[in-house]
C-alpha cells in the first residue's frame, strides 16, 4: 500500500522520490489523468508533467537531475516503446552522451542517434517522447505510397524504358546518369520491383507478366538435372578443351549458340552471342530445326562476319548439332559442347535468351518471324546498355573492336 511521504525534506540523492515515480506512472496505466495521480501521490501537478514529457514546464532544465522512470519489464523489442523514449528524453536532460543512452537501453548507438533525429520537434528541436512516440506510430502503418508512385516524372521514366524492355537494373543505371544532380529520381532496381508488384495500386500501369522479361513475380524452382548420353556419331569436343582466350573473354570471336523453341517444338530460333561484347545475332530457321536445317543457317550467317571475330563456337548436347562435323569442314569454326545439364557454361547466350522471350514468348510460332523482324530485335538487344560492359551497349563495344 502506498502511503505519501511525511518528510521530503531530506536529499535523497539521484532517485529522488522513486517511489512516488512509479507510483504515479501505475496511476496513469490505470487511466486516471494526470492531476488526479499526482494528488494521489502527492506531488505538484507541473512534477507530473515533467515526468510524463521528460522535460519541465518552461523548457529549461533544473539544477536537480530528474529521476529515471523504471523501464517495464517487457522482453526484448525491434522498435523503441514509449518508456524507453521517455528515459532517452530524461537522459538528454542531464546531458548524457549518445553512447551512455544507448548503453542503458540495450541498443546501438546509431539507434539512439536516428531517434532523436527523426523524432525532435522540427522547429525548436526539442526531443519530447510522448510526440516522438506518436510519430513513430503514424510512420509504422503498412503500406505506404512508394517513391514511385509519389513521383509522375520518375514513373514515366521508368514506365518508357520498361516498354523498351529494359531491365530495372539498367533502368536504375539510366536514371543516375540522366540526373546525377537530382537525388529524388534515383532508385535501386528493388524499388521498381516493388512499383511492379504493386501495380494494382497503381504505380506503374502495365501488367506484371508484361513488364518482366521472365513473365512471372516469383523464382523457378530448378529440378535436378538428369545425366544424358552423347547422342552424335562424330565425337565431340568439350567445353574443357576450348582455348582459355575464350574462358575469360579477352579475345573477341568466341560465340555461344542455343535454339528457343516454338509452340509444341515445331518452330524456333536461333540465338548467337559473342562472349567479349554480347552482341546478339538471330538466325531464321522457317523449314524447321534439324540437324541439316541448323547447320545451313549458321554456315551462312557465319560467312557474313570477318574472319577475326569468328573463332569458336559453343553449344548444348542439343540434337540440333548433329551436323557439327560438317559445319567445321565449311567454315573452318571448331564447335565446343558444355557439359550435360550445364548451361551456365554458356550464360551469356542463356542470359540472352531470356531476354528473347519478351520478343518470342513461349508457345508461339517462331516461324512466322521475317529475316527483316528478327534483326530489328537483335538490334534493340545490342542497343541495350550491359552493366558488364561498363553500362556500354554490344554494339558500342563491338564497333570499337571493328574500328581497332
Amino acid at each position: 500500500m502506498f502511503e505519501i511521504r511525511e518528510n521530503r525534506t531530506v536529499a535523497q540523492g539521484r532517485r529522488t522520490l522513486v517511489r512516488e515515480r512509479e507510483e504515479y506512472f501505475r496511476l496513469m496505466d490505470q487511466g486516471l489523468s494526470s492531476l488526479e495521480a499526482c494528488k494521489r501521490v502527492g506531488i505538484n501537478y507541473r512534477t507530473g508533467k515533467r515526468w510524463r514529457n521528460g522535460r519541465n514546464a518552461s523548457g529549461k532544465d533544473k539544477a536537480r537531475p530528474p529521476v529515471l522512470a523504471p523501464l517495464p519489464t517487457l522482453g526484448p523489442s525491434r522498435y523503441l516503446r514509449e518508456a524507453d523514449r521517455i528515459h532517452i528524453a530524461d537522459r538528454l536532460r542531464e546531458k548524457a552522451s549518445i553512447r551512455t543512452i544507448a548503453a542503458e537501453l540495450g541498443r546501438s548507438p546509431s539507434t539512439i542517434s536516428r531517434e532523436i533525429k527523426r523524432n525532435s520537434h522540427p522547429e525548436s528541436g526539442a526531443y519530447r517522447p510522448h510526440a516522438a512516440q506518436a510519430r513513430a506510430d503514424a510512420r509504422r502503418p503498412r503500406p505506404k505510397p512508394g517513391k514511385v508512385g509519389q513521383n509522375p516524372e520518375l514513373r514515366d521514366f521508368i514506365q518508357h524504358r520498361l516498354d523498351r524492355k529494359w531491365s530495372p537494373e539498367q533502368i536504375c543505371q539510366a536514371l543516375r546518369d540522366t540526373f546525377p544532380e537530382r537525388p529524388e529520381m534515383h532508385v535501386v532496381h528493388e524499388t521498381v520491383y516493388q512499383a511492379l508488384y504493386v501495380q494494382g495500386r497503381g504505380e506503374l500501369r502495365r501488367e506484371l507478366a508484361s513488364a518482366l522479361r521472365t513473365g512471372r513475380a516469383r523464382r523457378k524452382p530448378h529440378r535436378q538435372a538428369a545425366c544424358r548420353q552423347p547422342r552424335f556419331a562424330t565425337p565431340m569436343v568439350m567445353i574443357s578443351e576450348r582455348p582459355a582466350e575464350a574462358e575469360d573473354r579477352a579475345v573477341p570471336g568466341h560465340w555461344e549458340g542455343d535454339l528457343i523453341i516454338g509452340k509444341d517444338g515445331a518452330s524456333a530460333i536461333g540465338t548467337l552471342v559473342e562472349r567479349a561484347t554480347r552482341y546478339v545475332m538471330l538466325l531464321q530457321l522457317p523449314n524447321g530445326r534439324t540437324a541439316e536445317h541448323v547447320r545451313d543457317a549458321l554456315v551462312e550467317t557465319v560467312q557474313t562476319l570477318p574472319t577475326h571475330l569468328v573463332r569458336s563456337l559453343t553449344w548444348d548436347q542439343g540434337a540440333e548439332m548433329a551436323a557439327h562435323g560438317s559445319f567445321t569442314v565449311a567454315t573452318g569454326v571448331p564447335v565446343y559442347f558444355c557439359d550435360p545439364a550445364s548451361p551456365w557454361q554458356r550464360g551469356s547466350n542463356e542470359n540472352t535468351n531470356g531476354l528473347l522471350r519478351q520478343y518470342f514468348p513461349k508457345g508461339t510460332d517462331l516461324s512466322a518471324h521475317s529475316p527483316e523482324h528478327l534483326a530489328a530485335v537483335a538490334a534493340e538487344l545490342n542497343g541495350r546498355p550491359r552493366k558488364t560492359l561498363g553500362w556500354e551497349t554490344p554494339a558500342e563495344r563491338l564497333h570499337k573492336l571493328l574500328a581497332a
